[in-house]
Protein backbone atom coordinates (compact mmCIF):
# COMPACT_ATOMS: atom_id res chain seq x y z
CA UNK A 1 0.00 0.00 0.00
CA UNK A 2 1.14 3.45 -1.01
CA UNK A 3 1.86 5.96 1.70
CA UNK A 4 -0.43 9.03 1.57
CA UNK A 5 2.30 10.83 2.93
CA UNK A 6 2.84 13.53 0.31
CA UNK A 7 6.72 14.55 -0.30
CA UNK A 8 7.91 18.03 -0.72
CA UNK A 9 9.85 18.89 -3.90
CA UNK A 10 12.92 21.38 -4.28
CA UNK A 11 12.84 24.04 -7.19
CA UNK A 12 16.49 25.76 -8.02
CA UNK A 13 16.30 28.47 -10.77
CA UNK A 14 19.55 29.92 -12.17
CA UNK A 15 20.82 31.46 -15.30
CA UNK A 16 24.45 31.15 -16.67
CA UNK A 17 26.40 31.94 -19.92
CA UNK A 18 27.21 29.85 -22.46
CA UNK A 19 30.82 29.08 -23.18
CA UNK A 20 30.23 27.33 -26.20
CA UNK A 21 26.77 27.21 -27.94
CA UNK A 22 26.38 24.93 -31.22
CA UNK A 23 24.26 22.59 -31.74
CA UNK A 24 26.26 19.16 -30.61
CA UNK A 25 27.02 20.63 -27.26
CA UNK A 26 23.20 21.65 -26.92
CA UNK A 27 22.18 18.05 -27.91
CA UNK A 28 25.12 16.69 -25.43
CA UNK A 29 24.09 18.49 -22.51
CA UNK A 30 20.27 17.63 -22.79
CA UNK A 31 20.25 14.02 -23.71
CA UNK A 32 23.00 13.40 -20.48
CA UNK A 33 20.22 15.62 -18.48
CA UNK A 34 17.87 13.90 -19.63
CA UNK A 35 18.94 10.34 -18.83
CA UNK A 36 20.35 12.04 -15.65
CA UNK A 37 17.15 13.29 -14.65
CA UNK A 38 15.20 9.89 -15.49
CA UNK A 39 17.50 8.11 -13.18
CA UNK A 40 17.54 10.85 -10.46
CA UNK A 41 13.51 12.40 -10.46
CA UNK A 42 14.36 14.96 -11.48
CA UNK A 43 11.92 17.32 -14.38
CA UNK A 44 12.57 20.54 -15.92
CA UNK A 45 13.09 23.18 -18.39
CA UNK A 46 16.16 24.88 -19.93
CA UNK A 47 16.07 27.85 -21.83
CA UNK A 48 18.76 28.71 -23.99
CA UNK A 49 20.21 30.92 -26.81
CA UNK A 50 23.88 31.75 -27.83
CA UNK A 51 24.31 33.99 -24.92
CA UNK A 52 22.05 32.17 -21.97
CA UNK A 53 20.83 29.21 -20.51
CA UNK A 54 17.83 29.68 -18.19
CA UNK A 55 16.96 26.74 -16.55
CA UNK A 56 14.24 25.68 -14.03
CA UNK A 57 15.16 22.00 -12.32
CA UNK A 58 12.75 20.33 -10.08
CA UNK A 59 12.33 17.12 -8.07
CA UNK A 60 13.98 15.45 -4.98
CA UNK A 61 15.82 17.77 -2.76
CA UNK A 62 19.07 15.99 -2.83
CA UNK A 63 18.89 15.42 -6.35
CA UNK A 64 18.48 18.97 -7.35
CA UNK A 65 20.70 20.20 -5.00
CA UNK A 66 24.10 17.42 -6.62
CA UNK A 67 22.57 18.86 -10.19
CA UNK A 68 22.98 22.04 -9.34
CA UNK A 69 26.54 21.41 -7.60
CA UNK A 70 27.71 19.45 -11.19
CA UNK A 71 26.31 22.35 -13.47
CA UNK A 72 28.49 24.53 -10.88
CA UNK A 73 31.47 22.80 -12.28
CA UNK A 74 30.65 22.06 -15.47
CA UNK A 75 33.16 24.47 -17.93
CA UNK A 76 30.40 25.00 -20.78
CA UNK A 77 28.74 27.24 -18.30
CA UNK A 78 29.97 30.72 -16.89
CA UNK A 79 28.87 33.80 -14.62
CA UNK A 80 26.03 31.00 -12.78
CA UNK A 81 23.76 32.78 -10.95
CA UNK A 82 21.36 31.56 -8.97
CA UNK A 83 17.79 33.38 -8.86
CA UNK A 84 15.64 31.20 -6.92
CA UNK A 85 15.69 28.43 -4.81
CA UNK A 86 11.81 26.78 -2.85
CA UNK A 87 10.29 23.77 -1.99
CA UNK A 88 7.06 23.05 -3.45
CA UNK A 89 3.86 20.43 -4.00
CA UNK A 90 3.80 20.49 -7.58
CA UNK A 91 6.11 19.69 -10.92
CA UNK A 92 5.43 22.02 -13.45
CA UNK A 93 7.28 20.06 -15.84
CA UNK A 94 5.76 16.76 -14.47
CA UNK A 95 5.99 14.26 -17.87
CA UNK A 96 9.82 16.12 -19.16
CA UNK A 97 12.91 14.88 -18.24
CA UNK A 98 14.05 18.23 -19.38
CA UNK A 99 12.17 20.45 -21.16
CA UNK A 100 14.27 22.62 -24.47
CA UNK A 101 13.22 25.77 -25.60
CA UNK A 102 14.66 28.57 -27.36
CA UNK A 103 14.30 32.12 -25.97
CA UNK A 104 10.51 32.91 -26.88
CA UNK A 105 9.76 36.97 -28.37
CA UNK A 106 7.83 37.43 -25.08
CA UNK A 107 11.00 36.98 -22.93
CA UNK A 108 14.14 38.91 -23.74
CA UNK A 109 16.34 40.62 -26.26
CA UNK A 110 19.80 40.30 -27.01
CA UNK A 111 20.21 43.64 -25.36
CA UNK A 112 17.88 43.05 -22.43
CA UNK A 113 20.32 40.03 -21.62
CA UNK A 114 23.42 41.89 -22.01
CA UNK A 115 22.70 44.87 -20.33
CA UNK A 116 22.13 42.73 -17.01
CA UNK A 117 18.33 42.30 -16.53
CA UNK A 118 18.52 38.38 -15.47
CA UNK A 119 20.73 40.02 -12.75
CA UNK A 120 18.18 42.07 -11.71
CA UNK A 121 15.25 39.84 -12.27
CA UNK A 122 13.32 39.22 -9.16
CA UNK A 123 12.56 35.65 -8.09
CA UNK A 124 8.45 35.47 -9.05
CA UNK A 125 9.20 37.00 -12.44
CA UNK A 126 11.93 34.21 -12.75
CA UNK A 127 9.30 31.22 -11.72
CA UNK A 128 6.43 33.19 -13.82
CA UNK A 129 8.53 32.92 -16.78
CA UNK A 130 9.02 29.21 -16.36
CA UNK A 131 5.38 28.72 -15.17
CA UNK A 132 3.83 30.75 -18.33
CA UNK A 133 6.30 28.41 -20.53
CA UNK A 134 4.67 25.06 -18.59
CA UNK A 135 1.11 26.00 -19.38
CA UNK A 136 -0.53 24.50 -22.23
CA UNK A 137 2.59 21.63 -22.14
CA UNK A 138 2.40 19.83 -19.18
CA UNK A 139 -0.32 19.13 -15.97
CA UNK A 140 0.54 20.06 -12.92
CA UNK A 141 0.58 17.29 -10.45
CA UNK A 142 -0.15 17.86 -6.45
CA UNK A 143 1.75 16.44 -3.84
CA UNK A 144 -0.16 17.58 -0.89
CA UNK A 145 -0.72 21.10 0.34
CA UNK A 146 1.92 24.18 -0.59
CA UNK A 147 4.21 23.72 2.77
CA UNK A 148 6.42 27.07 1.47
CA UNK A 149 6.04 29.37 -0.93
CA UNK A 150 8.69 32.33 -0.56
CA UNK A 151 7.87 33.00 -4.54
CA UNK A 152 4.84 34.95 -3.35
CA UNK A 153 6.74 36.70 -0.92
CA UNK A 154 9.43 38.11 -2.85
Amino acid sequence: MRSKKSKLLKYLIYFSKPTVFDYETRTNILAISRSNNKRTGLTGSLIYRSDLYFQFLEGPPDAVNETYEKIKLDNRHSEIHKVQEDMTNRRLFASWAMREDAVHTWMWTREDVRSGLLKRIKPNEAFDTFERLSRGVDQFIHTGEWESSSRNNT
